[in-house]
């Protein structure tokens, strides 16, 4: 079902409502994935399948929220901030959910060969850790709809700062061997980038005050 949310029904030449082809098509995926995983077979062997369901989850969660605000989204980023980091190194509950609960909600990748045994064969991108910036990095598409800026695209910059932040994390990770938070690194990298993107665009109170028209966040809620 995730794979047709958004789908709604065509009309043919009797004036007949009918379920168009490309969603018919989709829903033939998510079944065919949905069985995959399913399937009595090593998650090493079919991790790909995980990870196009979680695609799936996130893109689907991105297109259906709006942060409404510029200062919504740098408040819950700094919650998340707070809280990923307390529960990665104050607790052990997010490397238990992380690795012990196999469910498409999170991206799984063969980690790479280390002379450090493993107790979990994969590396781990939790889904949060994709939809949380990936709702900023979308709002900052909408700010460069309505500011306009001159020198510096917002939604440029706040996908160079997501890839930064993310490379930095997985960086860390490698040389500590130790989870980290990814949005230790993901959170500090947009905020700080979407306002000194602001100031070189002089922009910085029209960014700090920005809400998304009304009508269309309510389309998407």
């Amino acid at each position: 079902l995730v794979f047709m949310v958004g789908m709604e029904l065509e009309q043919n030449e009797k004036g007949e409502k009918v379920l168009p082809l490309d969603g018919v098509l989709t829903l033939g995926m998510g079944v065919l994935c949905t069985l995959a995983y399913w399937a009595p077979v090593a998650m090493e062997n079919k991790f790909l399948v995980s990870n196009v369901i979680a695609w799936a989850l996130a893109m689907v969660s991105l297109g259906a929220i709006s942060l409404g605000s510029f200062q919504t989204g740098a408040i819950l980023l700094a919650g998340l901030f707070c809280y990923d980091i307390f529960w990665v190194f104050g607790s052990d509950v997010m490397m238990t959910v992380a690795t012990k609960v196999e469910a498409p909600v999170k991206f799984i990748y063969p980690a790479p060969p280390s002379d450090t045994p493993r107790a979990y064969p994969f590396s781990v991108l939790g889904l949060g850790d994709v939809v949380i910036p990936g709702l900023f990095v979308r709002f900052a598409s909408k700010i460069d709809e309505a500011l306009q800026p001159q020198n510096l695209s917002y939604f440029s910059v706040a996908t160079a700062a997501y890839a930064v932040g993310l490379l930095t994390c997985f960086g860390v990770n490698e040389i500590t061997h130790a989870g980290q938070p990814a949005l230790l690194y993901l959170d500090p990298s947009l905020v700080g980038s979407a306002l000194a993107c602001a100031v070189a665009n002089d922009q910085l109170e029209e960014v700090w005050n920005f809400r998304e028209a009304e009508e269309e966040a309510g389309k998407e809620e």
